[in-house]
């Protein structure tokens, strides 16, 4: 792909999306960890620094990418849990598959998750202060959007929802670090499975944890 001198307002549109669409092509092949500012510029046929006019570093990038598959992630949500959870059923029953629909659906996005393990220690370094702050701003509106979804079928966590929500991206950021594993610790687990005995895959460690959460700030009756 090669491009001319952006002119107008709506070509510099189309070299920024056509610079998060190679981002987002490179993340169905790679974690974030291992993406590049070069090999990012090679794909989208800019040189690295026109692609520095546009976004002011790698993880500029990668914080835009992750706006937008939060955004399209909460989208789906919305469905998912209006047509998965019981209306007037028990709070625990409605915590149990707001749990599950949760863990399933965070599970099927590895980059999504991937992207919410690198947003504090790696996302959020090397960019100004003014991109953090359209960041963080974008971040809040988000979570208020899921705090909100959360809100409408379980309305008994009230104000928890919004801790809960936050605790659900953080946690599944976290746990799909182990996902994967290392061929080294599929060895030894075939070696020796009893060192096994802790290991989950993405979605149940997600679904226990969310359940666990859920059911410990639900008031009692």
């Amino acid at each position: 792909m090669t491009f001319q001198r952006a002119r107008s307002e709506e070509q510099r549109e189309i070299r920024r999306r056509a610079i998060l669409d190679a981002a987002t092509a490179m993340l169905d092949e790679m974690p974030v960890a291992e993406l590049s500012l070069n090999e990012l510029s090679r794909r989208v046929g800019l040189a690295k620094s026109n692609v520095l006019r546009y976004f002011e570093s790698r993880e500029a990038v990668l914080l835009e990418l992750l706006d937008d598959f939060l955004q399209s992630w909460l989208a789906e949500l919305e469905n998912e849990l209006a047509a998965g959870i019981e209306r007037g059923a028990a709070p625990e029953t409605r915590a149990t598959q707001l749990a599950e629909i949760l863990s399933r659906s965070l599970a099927s996005r590895p980059v999504l998750c991937d992207l919410f393990g690198a947003q504090g220690g790696v996302l959020e370094h090397n960019v100004s202060v003014e991109v953090v702050k359209q960041h963080k701003r974008a971040s809040l509106a988000r979570l208020e959007t899921m705090s909100a979804l959360v809100r409408r079928h379980l309305p008994e966590l009230a104000d928890d929802a919004q801790l809960f929500c936050l605790m659900c991206l953080v946690s599944a950021g976290a746990l799909s670090s182990y996902v994967p594993p290392p061929a080294s610790l599929l060895a030894a687990y075939a070696e020796e499975p009893a060192l096994a005995v802790l290991h989950l895959e993405l979605r149940e460690a997600l679904r226990i944890s969310f359940t666990s959460a859920l059911l410990g700030v639900l008031p009692r009756g």
